[in-house]
């Protein structure tokens, strides 16, 4: 299992166009991931989980994955969080 913090500075935090991206990217790996923000977490792949945290600009969240490809997954959803979503 690996996990990293990230905060995410975008103008709408983690909404709609941003989410749906940022999932569609959780969807890519094999692994299980989660994205966790105080004491929730949440399936990183599932727009509503997502959505449920109210991902705010200024929020720091932790992206969490565990399974064969989890390094890399963990390593793109801080790059996607961190790019402000720009693909």
């Amino acid at each position: 299992m690996v996990s990293s913090e990230v905060t995410v500075n975008n103008s709408v935090g983690l909404h709609a166009r941003p989410a749906t991206f940022f999932i569609q990217r959780a969807n890519s790996f094999k692994s299980s991931v989660w994205v966790e923000k105080d004491d929730r977490r949440v399936n990183a792949k599932s727009l509503l989980g997502v959505l449920s945290l109210g991902i705010v600009k200024g929020t720091s969240i932790a992206i969490v994955a565990d399974g064969i490809d989890e390094d890399e997954a963990v390593k793109t959803l801080v790059g996607v969080i961190e790019s402000n979503f720009k693909e």
